[in-house]
């Protein structure tokens, strides 16, 4: 029952959206900033019930926790997991071990491995006299 409220809540903010867009701004051109802030809130809202219908309790409190951490990364992390929805990559309600593997696979992505190179012959700590 829930899912069929979010569903059609989800449809009439996209009805919205899409009417919005469609308006355009206002006569001096672009929109004002109160527009603005009111489609980012719309925008926000919508994402929000995507994350909610498409991802476990579990995993959105593992992602609340990221977003605490490393809110960029879980910026990245939102906005990857609506596309797929949005794609219909997404059948069931991702639980927390799927969630992980995609935060595996994007960490891996991201993340920069780093070596350090130690030269015993430049830094004299190897002496042939001694």
């Amino acid at each position: 029952m829930a899912d069929d409220e979010l569903a059609m809540h989800r449809q009439k903010r996209m009805a919205e959206l899409q009417a919005q867009m469609g308006g355009g701004g206002g006569p001096g051109g672009g929109p004002s900033l109160e527009q603005q802030e009111e489609q980012r809130q719309r925008q926000s809202d919508m994402k929000n019930s995507i994350l909610y219908q498409v991802l476990s309790q579990e995993a959105i409190a593992r992602l609340k926790t990221i977003a605490v951490a490393k809110p960029e990364k879980a910026r990245m992390l939102e906005s990857m997991i609506v596309q797929m929805a949005q794609r219909g990559q997404i059948g069931d309600k991702l639980s927390e071990a799927q969630f992980k593997e995609l935060l595996e696979k994007v960490t891996s992505q991201t993340q920069k491995t780093t070596t350090v190179k130690f030269d015993r012959r430049r830094a004299a700590l190897d002496s042939d006299s001694d």
